[in-house]
């Protein structure tokens, strides 16, 4: 198993970890401890009688604005909370350790750490980390994002890099699971000009990487990602897990094909007017935003669909335009931001063209379909408190006899009229 290209720095081999305290941990237990005694006992095994009762998650941090974090809390499909508790069919109890909920600090919150990476932990463990990956290798001191400390060579105190726990916890994983696109493809800290030779986790851990359990690094995009698309790649995993579900379906870049797999586009509610041949020419306008810097067309997200949150909201949704945050490519091969795509001069001058025949034949049936049957047949019968056009011209005569004879053609049984 190669888990980097380049030999890892040997600044962290053979430290030691400080001697056990509890500097700062007012709750006086440790997180585990008050799972075990006030949630554990209802999900214990877990609704389905599966083989695991509850699974660690490692929360890591590396370059990162906690965005991801705040976007989880956001989860309804299913809840953070539902993970927490167990309350999912089949769904081992999960014990989440993150810096921001942990009841406990200093060592005493590095300690299960500790024990997963020397494989003591006595319990399956997953992997999160947020954030892109700096290249801690290149450091001679120092460091870019940590967390916990160790006694080096020196008898010193030294921060461990997030990275390096990444590296230490990866191999006995059963996932890793990269949350937000800092972690999935680099991000914004990986853009050009960076001096921190930052990069994703998959390219961190190497090509070759797999899990425990055989699983590639699992890349769940966007800055901020949809809070589900987590909460439910994190459930469809820990079945797995469990010996419930399949493996999760992933894409060739380690996507859940099921929730990548279309493009904004498709399931944005301003498509149609893409199809028509109509385009914003300001934000504000509820036209197609492609013209105003839009690249919906082309980026694999599902959040014009899904919503950012309980199925409310979205860019698109609410007027932004789509930057492509979810893309291997973002920010570098989007910027300028808010200017129209290259491609754009092509396809929205054919989506011109065909709106130009589509928009006045749908013009035409609709102005048919607005009638009431006894409206044309009754002259002067529309409620006069309507600002419609009581008449017929004869152009619409005509069309509508047409309209009406190719829609009841091959039909049987039906009348010929209306």
């Amino acid at each position: 198993m190669t888990l980097a290209d380049t030999p890892p720095s040997q600044r962290y081999l053979g430290a030691r970890a400080p001697a056990y305290e509890q500097t700062g941990n007012v709750a006086g237990a440790t997180a585990e401890q008050w799972v075990d005694a006030a949630i554990a006992p209802r999900g214990k095994p877990s609704l389905m009688g599966g083989p695991i009762a509850r699974v660690h998650v490692f929360w890591l941090a590396g370059m990162s604005c906690d965005g991801c974090s705040i976007a989880v809390l956001g989860a309804t499909a299913p809840a953070v909370e539902s993970l927490l508790t167990g309350a999912i069919p089949g769904v081992p109890l999960m014990l989440l350790h993150h810096t921001a909920v942990q009841v406990e600090a200093g060592e005493a919150f590095m300690e299960p750490m500790r024990r997963a990476a020397d494989g003591t932990l006595g319990e399956p463990y997953v992997i999160v980390y947020e954030g892109s990956i700096a290249n801690e290798d290149k450091l001679a001191s120092g460091y870019w994002s940590a967390i916990g400390e160790e006694l080096n060579a020196a008898g010193e105190m030294e921060q461990v890099p997030s990275a390096i726990w990444l590296r230490r916890l990866a191999p006995k994983a059963a996932a890793v699971i990269a949350i937000g696109t800092c972690a999935t493809w680099g991000g914004i800290p990986a853009a050009m000009g960076n001096v921190t030779d930052s990069m994703s986790v998959a390219d961190w851990l190497g090509p070759q990487y797999r899990s425990a359990l055989g699983l590639p690094v699992v890349n769940v995009p966007g800055c901020s990602p949809v809070g589900d698309n987590f909460t439910e790649t994190v459930a469809v995993t820990l079945l797995f897990l469990q010996g419930v579900g399949p493996a999760p379906e992933l894409d060739e870049l380690g996507r859940p094909a099921w929730l990548f797999g279309e493009t904004v586009h498709r399931t944005c509610t301003r498509a149609g007017f893409y199809e028509e041949g109509t385009f914003a020419k300001k934000f504000g306008d509820k036209e197609c935003l492609v013209e105003i810097g839009c690249w919906g067309p082309v980026v694999q997200c599902n959040i014009a669909s899904r919503g950012a949150i309980n199925h409310m909201g979205g860019c698109m949704n609410v007027g932004g335009a789509c930057i492509g945050c979810t893309m291997p490519g973002f920010p570098d091969r989007f910027a300028p931001f808010y200017k129209a795509p290259p491609g754009t001069l092509i396809s929205a001058t054919g989506a011109r063209l065909n709106g130009s025949f589509v928009r006045p034949l749908r013009l035409i049936t609709q102005r048919k379909m607005n009638r009431e049957k006894r409206w044309d047949h009754s002259a002067g019968s529309m409620p006069g408190g309507w600002g419609a056009d009581p008449s017929t011209s004869t152009f619409d005569k005509v069309t509508g006899f047409f309209y009406d004879f190719l829609r009841h053609r091959g039909a049987h049984g039906t009348g010929k009229k209306g």
